[in-house]
């Protein structure tokens, strides 16, 4: 009988079996720590996504209570009374007595004419005068012999008449040649070139030998007079501060040629119309002007400053939002959530605007809000901006 032998199971080793668990284990581990940080991560991506989503604005507060706003308007300078001096007899230019620059009285010589042609004529006036006085003299004695015979009966009272009316007749033609002669001397007056007023001379084109007058080709003036002991200064202002110039309303000047100095002037006139094509309206003031410092026909800077309205607020311009309900600013409330509000706008003075209702004096504004800021939005406030 065959000898039986026994199968032997082979078992396995202890070790081997730890060690399998214990990488299930990490495996398992491994996983969950790897969900959780991707719990985590995707919770603070979505954290920072919604704290993006968060606008920032910045707030710039109201300005205020100050009586009265600076503005600098640009001016033309002009002299107080200026003339151009025309011939006003044809002739030729004789000489010249005053240059430019040079300071003249009223009525002084600036230069004369030779005017051949105008004494011949008052030579001519002067003998037609001379006839008609003659003829005059002849028919008062005719008409005084006649007016004697009259009385005893010696003419008929139509011859009397007729040497009254020659004598009438000869009378007024005295009074025509006398005025023809005074009209011809007044225009040789005009032969000297007078100042009209005392000033300064500004142009002279007079030069010996030049023809002028009435029928003159070109005629230009002869000299240019201008009274620069006080200016006149006229200034284009905004409409926006048309209501604030009055007279009396005083300003200071500014000129390139005097760095650091200023000047003063007083308004004195206004247009009291606006222009359409630029909407503004001029507006005359005065400056005296000792020593001739200021120069007429130069430019000025012109400061004005002008009252400013009872209880306006200002902020930047930027500052508005303009929709379909209206002008608008936006607050930012305790809650940090955007409060619109609807302000009425003053004056438009460039980088600002005068808010006249809407904003209570102290409130802070939101700062080039974006087009889509929406009332009740939740924002974040930035580092304010100091106006």
């Amino acid at each position: 009988m065959p000898d039986t032998v026994p199968t032997e199971t082979a078992a396995a080793p202890k070790g081997l079996k730890a060690a399998g668990t214990g990488a299930v284990l990490i495996a398992i581990a491994v996983v969950t720590l790897g969900a959780v940080t991707r719990a985590e991560e995707n919770h603070e991506a979505q954290h920072v996504a919604d704290a993006g989503a968060i606008p920032t604005v910045h707030l710039v507060p109201t300005l205020g209570g100050s009586a009265s706003d600076s503005i600098s308007l640009p001016g033309t300078m002009e002299a107080w009374d200026a003339a151009k001096i025309y011939a006003r007899v044809p002739g030729y230019v004789k000489a010249w007595y005053r240059d430019i620059g040079a300071v003249v009285l009223a009525n002084e010589r600036l230069g004369s004419i030779d005017t051949p042609e105008l004494d011949e004529q008052i030579v001519q006036a002067r003998a037609g005068l001379a006839s008609a006085r003659a003829a005059e003299t002849l028919a008062r004695d005719t008409a005084a012999r006649w007016n004697d015979l009259l009385i005893t009966n010696s003419v008929s009272t139509q011859e009397a008449a007729e040497k009254n009316g020659d004598l009438a007749v000869k009378q007024a033609a005295v009074q025509s040649a006398a005025a023809d002669l005074g009209r011809l001397l007044a225009q040789k007056s005009f032969a000297t070139v007078r100042a009209p007023f005392a000033g300064v001379v500004t142009t002279r084109t007079a030069d010996i030998g030049d023809l002028v007058g009435p029928g003159a080709t070109g005629q230009q003036p002869l000299f240019a007079v201008a009274d620069i002991s006080r200016l006149r200064i006229y200034v284009p202002v905004p409409q926006a501060y048309s209501a604030e110039m009055k007279p009396g309303l005083t300003a200071t000047l500014a000129v390139p040629e005097y760095p650091g100095q200023s000047f003063k002037a007083r308004l004195v006139g206004e247009a009291n119309a606006i222009n359409p094509q630029s909407g503004t309206m001029l507006v005359q003031l005065v400056a005296e002007n000792p020593g001739g410092i200021l120069k007429p026909g130069a430019y000025a800077q012109v400061r004005f400053d002008v009252p400013r309205g009872a209880g306006a607020l200002q902020i930047p311009s930027s500052a508005l939002i303009f929709r379909a309900r209206g002008t608008e600013v936006a607050l930012v409330g305790p809650d940090a959530r955007i409060r619109l509000q609807s302000v009425k706008v003053g004056r438009d003075l460039g980088a600002t605007v005068e808010i006249s209702a809407g904003l209570a004096p102290g409130a802070k504004v939101v700062d080039n809000p974006p087009d889509s800021l929406a009332d009740g939005e939740l924002v974040r406030v930035g580092q304010a901006h100091h106006g």
